[in-house]
């Protein structure tokens, strides 16, 4: 489903069926990420179908990334001054929910290490129903002086994360 025939479908009651297998049942429970930042959707980031443009979610995720790195003391320009560049590998982004403009949301995220790899889970939730609108898994890896390697400030990230889980 695209997000304009996402855009299009109108909300409807729950049926009998749902009701009683708790589905639609009301919003979401808040989520507990590892960080999460709040962030509203600007007029220019809607195409013309009055949603969010999907590259923009992109721009959401790699936003909240900079600022969990930030808030834990880590500059990509730091990294990058001691030869150290962490790049995108690989994006998977699936759009649930579209964001219109004026939408406030929470952009979340939880980090974990597979091998050299940084993974991070990130969601966005519409606020204030806590409604999921992306979900995206995004894999990064670190360029050491042009070779693949890890850090361990990234490490200690992942380590936090998984004791949080």
């Amino acid at each position: 489903m695209t997000e304009a025939s996402a855009a299009q479908i109108q909300p409807t009651r729950p049926s009998d069926q749902e009701q009683r297998e708790g589905l639609n049942a009301g919003p979401a429970p808040a989520p507990q990420p590892l960080y999460a930042l709040h962030m509203k959707v600007r007029d220019y980031e809607c195409d013309l179908q009055g949603i969010v443009n999907n590259a923009n979610y992109l721009h959401y995720t790699e936003h909240t990334r900079h600022e969990f790195l930030l808030a834990h003391g880590i500059s990509f320009a730091d990294l990058h001054q001691r030869g150290i560049d962490a790049v995108v590998a690989r994006i998977n982004m699936q759009f649930k929910t579209p964001l219109h403009s004026g939408d406030e949301f929470l952009s979340c995220l939880d980090v974990r290490k597979e091998g050299v790899k940084y993974i991070f889970d990130q969601k966005i939730y519409r606020m204030p129903d806590h409604t999921l609108a992306n979900r995206s898994e995004i894999t990064t890896v670190c360029l050491i002086n042009g070779r693949l390697g890890t850090t361990p400030e990234l490490d200690a990230l992942a380590a936090l994360s998984a004791t949080k889980a």
